[in-house]
């Protein structure tokens, strides 16, 4: 497939809001089961909803790129009984808001402070649409069983993993500053979650190498010849199929985008949080979460790029 940036930045962006709120909310139920000791001052929780939000609205302003008519926009939700991708944009809305009430229970004050309160009410409808989110986004591509590459329970569990991980990783970087009794846990579940996603993300890479197309250049264009090859499309030019279902990238750089994203999502951010946590520095903790983020965009792009569509069978040469 093509990779578009707009859903590149999309997916990327949001999964970073989703991850980072997460970290907020488990950081608030461990603070009520006094598990952790925080300062309680309710700038915490508004500011870090202030960045999930930032993160899921910059994601949403990205996705109108990939749109033809963005003023139609709202049709997109027109099919939310059979559609994962109207069902998203129905979730993402839903969990801003509800991450805005999140953040004034916490600036009003009062019973958004109390085990129980809304700030706690408020932030679990907010984690299951995260949570749900993630579902959504993972199965507009997992339900399209002619993409193999794609049709995998793993890839659900790469968008949550990457998404977790990316947004814990920005949480160790943000807790710095204003909560650093929490740096060493987010900075230990940002590792765990990049460890648990190297092994996950490993297995589709194994997975998908070993695919075996279902159909061939026989059955694609009808010649049954069992030497048949492609040296032309039937047209000098490119066309609508190969500018959108293939990337059109040299195999050494399809190649170095794959190593490229395996070094700077998983190990270097672990080193990078690990010299962070031990040596207190600020700068490496804001790093490890640069260099993943860069690694995750390289990671969206491989995602897409693998995604072998059966019309290239056929539409495999232009001239």
């Amino acid at each position: 497939m093509n990779p578009a940036f707009s859903v590149i930045f999309l997916t990327t962006l949001i999964g970073v809001g989703q991850g980072f709120f997460i970290s907020l909310y488990v950081a608030e139920l461990l603070a009520q089961a006094e598990l952790v000791a925080l300062s309680g001052s309710p700038g915490f929780y508004a500011a870090g909803s202030g960045f999930a939000l930032l993160f899921l609205l910059a994601g949403l302003v990205a996705s109108f790129f990939h749109l033809g008519h963005p003023e139609r926009a709202w049709r997109a939700a027109a099919m939310w009984r059979t559609s994962w991708l109207s069902r998203e944009v129905i979730v993402l809305p839903a969990l801003m808001l509800m991450i805005v009430i999140y953040a004034a229970t916490h600036l009003l004050g009062g019973e958004a402070a109390s085990p129980g309160g809304a700030s706690i009410v408020a932030g679990g409808i907010a984690l299951l649409l995260s949570l749900l989110l993630f579902v959504c986004t993972g199965m507009i591509y997992a339900c399209i069983r002619f993409l193999q590459e794609w049709a995998s329970p793993l890839t659900l569990a790469n968008y949550f993993l990457l998404g977790t991980a990316s947004g814990f990783t920005f949480a160790s970087a943000f807790a710095y500053f204003t909560e650093p009794a929490l740096v060493g846990m987010f900075t230990a579940v940002a590792i765990v979650l990049t460890l648990v996603a190297f092994v996950s993300r490993g297995a589709s890479l194994v997975r998908n190498g070993r695919i075996k197309p279902k159909s061939n250049l026989q059955t694609a264009t009808g010649i049954r010849h069992p030497r048949a090859v492609q040296k032309a499309q039937g047209s000098m030019g490119g066309s609508f199929n190969t500018r959108h279902f293939f990337h059109g990238a040299s195999p050494s750089f399809y190649r170095s985008i794959k190593w490229l994203f395996l070094v700077l999502v998983f190990p270097v951010p672990i080193a990078l949080l690990g010299g962070g946590a031990s040596m207190d520095s600020a700068a490496l903790l804001v790093a490890a979460f640069v260099f993943q983020y860069a690694g995750l965009i390289a990671e969206r792009w491989f995602f897409f790029a693998q995604a072998n569509h059966p019309q290239n069978l056929y539409y495999q040469n232009i001239s």
